[in-house]
């Protein structure tokens, strides 16, 4: 049997207010030719489907146009949604019994029994193989808020002194993924694998700097890798954009977001992971890059003075013939002694007429030496200070001189203004 594990699509995901539509579409239509091009058998989709959890129409339609056309191009295909932070598990679930009908199965909120156990049959999903018969299980998962964790009771072989009551949640989704195993291991013939789904942060791994929510949940943040039994075949991890091993094992992975959702990770190689599974186990794990539809700019390469940046944007060379959902996004990283009040006009002029998107510009304020006024003051010195002492104070820590005129004269019109609203 042969899956493909994905994740973190943020379908409607804009970035920097430039529409993503055309890129999703395009990693859309490339991963529809992928599960007919590899065999696939099944599609897991790690969760965080949409960016939101009151995504728009449209992307709604893209998700659903592309799960039709899918099964319509590969008809035994079995695909298993589950629901991350981003998404709203009513939401998702909302059209399960169509999407059932066509082979799709999600799994977007914990439920319990009316005798308030977690509903765990809910969570196991049969694998099933070309001949329709069941050859592997999946632990589905979704992102875990606390109201969906098991209670923590000695009698179920929690260690009290590991059970701290300060860190109820890693421990309440140990339980659950165990609890979950456990029924697997019940279901499971003889040669079958055990797959998990999981949306979360674990521990010793990297997240995507400036595109990742961080969850915090209690005093926890990070789940330890040892929730998963040694005896599961493959864990397909959402939530983290870069596709990486967690703690070593080729076995527990994150595939990564399909496109790049900040300019973080205009270096990194997008891709979804090929999971063969021979008998109980994963026999290999192998990436497939997804193609960038959309190039991401930094110009300059590091931050410089705004001369220098502005050459520097004068010299691009790009492809005139691409259409325009296919420009690149540009990042122009400027380095500032203080203010520049006409930056962005002046970029906006030396980009005039050529194939880019301006999605971000991104100042740097040189390093200042810490002056001796950055002592602390002592309360009766605070009181002392008016406002404009704290302004100028602030100006000279932020740009080490002293702040012009007209910014004091700014400043106290704006002051007065304020002071003088009704309250």
């Amino acid at each position: 049997m042969r899956l493909l594990h994905t994740s973190d699509w943020h379908l409607g995901q804009t970035l920097h207010n430039h529409d993503r539509t055309y890129e999703h579409q395009c990693f859309l239509d490339w991963l529809a030719d992928t599960l007919v091009e590899e065999r696939i058998d099944v599609l897991l989709i790690a969760g965080d489907i949409f960016d939101t959890a009151n995504p728009s129409s449209s992307a709604q339609r893209q998700l659903y146009r592309f799960l039709q056309q899918a099964r319509a191009r590969v008809p035994h295909l079995q695909v298993v949604v589950i629901a991350g932070n981003h998404d709203s598990p009513g939401r998702l679930e909302a059209p399960t019994p169509l999407l059932e009908a066509h082979g799709t199965i999600v799994v977007g909120n914990v439920l319990r029994r009316g005798d308030g156990e977690i509903d765990l049959e809910r969570l196991l999903v049969p694998l099933r193989d070309r001949d329709g018969q069941t050859a592997a299980w999946c632990l589905a998962v979704p992102f875990l808020r606390p109201g969906d964790l098991p209670r923590l009771r000695a009698a179920e072989g929690v260690d009290p002194a590991e059970a701290a009551p300060n860190d109820p949640y890693l421990h309440g989704a140990a339980l659950l993924y165990r609890q979950a195993h456990a029924l697997a291991r019940e279901r499971a013939a003889a040669g079958q694998a055990i797959v998990a789904m999981g949306h979360c942060h674990m521990a010793k791994s990297q997240p995507s700097e400036d595109s990742e929510r961080r969850i915090v949940i209690g005093g926890s943040e990070a789940l330890p890798v040892s929730m998963f039994d040694a005896s599961i075949a493959y864990a397909a991890l959402g939530h983290l954009h870069l596709a990486q091993r967690v703690g070593g094992l080729e076995h527990v992975r994150y595939c990564g977001s399909p496109l790049p959702l900040s300019f973080s990770e205009v270096g990194y190689r997008h891709q979804v992971l090929r999971i063969d599974l021979d008998g109980a186990r994963a026999a290999a794990v192998e990436p497939l890059y997804v193609p960038r539809p959309v190039q991401l700019l930094r110009v300059p390469a590091l931050p410089a003075p705004l001369e220098e940046a502005l050459a520097a944007l004068e010299a691009l060379e790009l492809d005139a013939d691409l259409p325009q959902q296919a420009w690149p996004y540009l990042e122009v990283r400027v380095l500032l002694d203080g203010p520049e009040p006409g930056l962005r006009a002046r970029i906006e002029a030396v980009l005039a007429g050529k194939p880019v998107k301006l999605a971000k510009i991104e100042p740097t304020r040189k390093l200042v030496a810490a002056s001796d006024e950055a002592e602390a003051l002592s309360l009766d010195q605070l009181a002392q200070l008016q406002p404009d002492d704290i302004f100028r104070r602030l100006w000279r820590q932020k740009y080490g001189d002293e702040a012009p005129p007209e910014q004091i004269e700014s400043f106290a019109e704006l002051f007065h203004a304020v002071e003088g609203e009704p309250r």
